[in-house]
This record gives C-alpha cells, sequence and structure tokens, in this order.
C-alpha cells in the first residue's frame, strides 16, 4: 500500500535530485576536463579562477534560468517551446539546436578517443615509445575512432531508449558522484606522487593578476563559462520541459551551476598540478589529456592505475553530457515528424554519426585533412579542418549568439511570463540585480565573446 505521505514523481518527470544531476551531468563534459585546465593555465591560474567563477554567476546562472524557465513553459522540444510562448521567435530554438548538433558531431569522435585510451589502460597502458605519435596514428585512422565512437553512441541510444526521466536519471545519479570522487584520487595523487605540484597547485589557486589580459583571462572565460555551463545549446530548455511545476527553478539551476563549476575546478586541480610537477607543457585542446596527462602517468608510481582512473573519469563525463544533448535533436525529430521516441533517437544517431565520420576524417593525417573551409576573421580570411570549423562556428558563434537571443527574449518580449514561470506559485518578483543582468550584462558579454571570435579583441 502506497504511503500517502510520500510525494510520488509525476511520469514523465525528474525528482529533484535527479534533474540536479541529469542537469548537472549534461553541462559537465569533456570542456570542463580538457578545456578548462588549459585555459585557467593561460589566464594566469588563480586569477582566470576569480574570474571565470564571477562570470558563472553573473552570465551561467542567469541563462539556466531562463532557458529552463522556457522549457517547463513551453513543455515541448527545444524549438517548440519558444514557439508555445511566441511563434516569431523559434528561431531562438533553431539556433540552439544547430549549435548542438553541430557539437554532438565532433564531441562523439573525441568520446571515442576517451573510450580508446581507458580500454588501452585497462588492457596494457603501453602507448609505445611516444604518446604524441600514438595519439597521431590513432586519430588519423579511417576506421579505429569511428568504431569507438560507434559503440558510445550505441551504448547511449540504448539507454537513451528507456527515457531520459527514467533509466537515465538513475543512471546519472551514479555516474556523478562516481565521477566527483575519481576526480578527487587523481588530484590527491598527482600532489602527492608529482615532484613539483605543490607549486603547479599556488599557482592554480593564488590569484596573480600580473600577467593577467583582457583576451586570455576575460573573453576565453566567457567563452568557456558558456561552453562548461551548457548555456546556448538548449540543454536547460529540454531538460525543463521534464520538470514538474512545483520545483524550484532557482534554488535547482543554482546546484547545476555550483556542480559544473566544481567539477571544472577539480579537472584543473588533477591536470594543472600534474602537469607543472611532471615538467610537461600545457597544451590546448584535446592534445592536453591525450599526450600531456598520459606523459605524467608513464613517469610516477601507479601510473597505470590512476590513468584508467582518468580517462574512466572522463568517460562518465562524456555519457553524463551526450544523454542530454543526443536527446535535445532527438526530441525535435519526435515531435516534428511524430514518430516513436527510440526512432527518433535512431535517426537523430545515425544523421550525427554521418557528420561525425566526416569531422574524425578530417583530424591528424586523416584522409579529409586537406580540406579547409573558410572563416571570416577581422585580419583576413581562417581556414579550418571539418572539425575545427564546427568546433568555431558552434562554440564561438551559434553558443553565444543563442545566450544572446535567450536573453532578449525573455528580458524584453516574454518578460513578465518570465518572471511569473520563474516564481510560479509564489509573489516573489525580480529584483534591480536580476534584471540589470539580465537585460544589460548578458546581452554585453556574449556580444564580447563574438567580437573576441572574429579577431576583434587581442
Amino acid at each position: 500500500m502506497d504511503n500517502p505521505g510520500i510525494k510520488k514523481k509525476e511520469k514523465g518527470t525528474f525528482s529533484r535530485f535527479g534533474y540536479i544531476m541529469v542537469a548537472a551531468g549534461a553541462a559537465i563534459g569533456l570542456g570542463n576536463i580538457w578545456k578548462f585546465p588549459y585555459l585557467a593555465y593561460a589566464g594566469g591560474g588563480g586569477a582566470f579562477i576569480v574570474v571565470y567563477i564571477i562570470l558563472c554567476i553573473v552570465l551561467g546562472h542567469p541563462v539556466i534560468l531562463m532557458e529552463t524557465a522556457v522549457g517547463r513553459f513551453g513543455k515541448s522540444n527545444a524549438i517548440d517551446a519558444y514557439g508555445n510562448i511566441n511563434k516569431k521567435w523559434k528561431i531562438v530554438g533553431i539556433v540552439n539546436v544547430i549549435c548542438t548538433v553541430m557539437i554532438d558531431m565532433y564531441y562523439i569522435i573525441v568520446s571515442g578517443y576517451v573510450l580508446k585510451y581507458a580500454v588501452q589502460y585497462l588492457v596494457s597502458g603501453n602507448f609505445g615509445k611516444d604518446n604524441g605519435v600514438f595519439y597521431t596514428n590513432f586519430i588519423s585512422s579511417p576506421v579505429a575512432p569511428i568504431i569507438y565512437a560507434a559503440i558510445l553512441m550505441a551504448v547511449i541510444v540504448l539507454l537513451l531508449s528507456f527515457g531520459i526521466t527514467e533509466l537515465v536519471e538513475k543512471v546519472t545519479k551514479v555516474i556523478m558522484p562516481v565521477l566527483f570522487v575519481l576526480l578527487v584520487i587523481c588530484g590527491v595523487w598527482a600532489l602527492f606522487v608529482a615532484p613539483g605540484a605543490l607549486k603547479g597547485l599556488k599557482f592554480y589557486l593564488v590569484p596573480e593578476f600580473s600577467n593577467f589580459t583582457f583576451k586570455t583571462g576575460f573573453a576565453d572565460a566567457a567563452v568557456q563559462v558558456m561552453f562548461s555551463v551548457g548555456i546556448g545549446w538548449a540543454i536547460f530548455t529540454t531538460l525543463g520541459a521534464s520538470m514538474s511545476d512545483d520545483k524550484n527553478i532557482r534554488r535547482d539551476s543554482t546546484w547545476v551551476d555550483v556542480c559544473d563549476t566544481s567539477v571544472a575546478l577539480l579537472a584543473g586541480f588533477v591536470i594543472i598540478p600534474a602537469v607543472v610537477g611532471g615538467g610537461s607543457k600545457m597544451s590546448a585542446g584535446p592534445s592536453l589529456i591525450f599526450n600531456a596527462m598520459t606523459e605524467i602517468f608513464s613517469k610516477f608510481p601507479g601510473g597505470r592505475i590512476i590513468g584508467f582512473f582518468f580517462f574512466a573519469a572522463v568517460l562518465l563525463a562524456v555519457l553524463s553530457t551526450y544523454f542530454t544533448i543526443l536527446e535535445i535533436p532527438a526530441k525535435v525529430v519526435e515531435e516534428k515528424f511524430h514518430i516513436k521516441h527510440n526512432l527518433a533517437t535512431v535517426i537523430t544517431a545515425v544523421f550525427i554519426m554521418i557528420g561525425g565520420v566526416f569531422c574524425s576524417l578530417s583530424q591528424g593525417n586523416g584522409l579529409l585533412s586537406g580540406v579547409k573551409i573558410p572563416f571570416p576573421m577581422v585580419s583576413g580570411m581562417a581556414y579550418y579542418n571539418i572539425y575545427d570549423w564546427f568546433d568555431c562556428v558552434s562554440g564561438y558563434i551559434l553558443l553565444p549568439l543563442g545566450c544572446l537571443l535567450t536573453t532578449i527574449f525573455c528580458g524584453y518580449v516574454w518578460k513578465d511570463g518570465f518572471e511569473k514561470e520563474q516564481f510560479k506559485g509564489s509573489n516573489h518578483k525580480l529584483n534591480t540585480y536580476d534584471k540589470v543582468v539580465m537585460k544589460f550584462v548578458v546581452p554585453i558579454l556574449t556580444l564580447l565573446v563574438v567580437l573576441n571570435c572574429f579577431g576583434f579583441i587581442k
């Protein structure tokens, strides 16, 4: 017999803890682990951390609130959620979904790299005489990276077939605590094993603004907040649609922001002391974890074990993100074409894998590595391979554009409705701080990101 004193979860909605874990998991991904530590290092260590935390508060948190409110009110896919409020503003959701699909295509390929390295540590821990050669040979292969990516995609599709508020929620409730524990273990290992790790930790934690610049310390931090927190690509709009009306959006959004920021800081706690202490170079992008970290793990006692733990943690971050970023376009396909969720998920996954194949073949010395796509810069035309072009357009144009449009929509178009949805069930109102941040601070910051992308900020 049911206990009448226990409130049961509505079918198709998240429990409160489940929502926080799934939403935080969606935001926590490779951006926190491969990109944040490098930017923190390049941006002055502790100085970058201070700016990053401030931007999480004035940029990340407000947009999480806005996207979640749109999703919960619209109760639909990321495009129609905006259309259900104002038909003229479906464009916001369209920009968000295009951005997510582009990210999905290259993200699944790098996710396959993570699986390969986790398996390699489990099987032998042997990367040959040169980690860099191993990495280049693997990503240049026309088949192997795609196979590993396809394996991960199959697992994700299988779990999503049971529904994001069902099996995925249960799995993520386990994944997220384990991710935190694994990162802490790796960080403690680095401090005790790497001889110069304390020097790296001091650089990471103590603010030093002498080398701080507007570009490396501020504009790059704003970009990282968007990518790391997961704003501008319909994550919270999609998850908000499965959020019950009695949930406190402001409180739960705060917890999501805190969890995401904590993992980014933990990743820096693991990587920066280890790299500095191990005498390796802090490089940008995937090579940071696939080259520098494997080199460090090979130097010290217990390297193979901790290497496996590290890549297992990264793999959990990948899975927790991909559950939602695949669900975003899959939900659009399901509702637009009126087909079952499982079929929509499979169709979306196949489409993304096709795009992923092109991204994979453009990496290293791959078959399409010579194909270059133009990208306009203030200093002239730049040319990127397929992978990098997708990364640049999605991360530096569509993400900030999505944030900007969402802010304009909630702050100037839906304004009274947004306020009511945010404080549903109470008489609270937006205070002056909330209004200033939403109407002025967030738009200015997003515009700065776009200017930085095109080279206007030096």
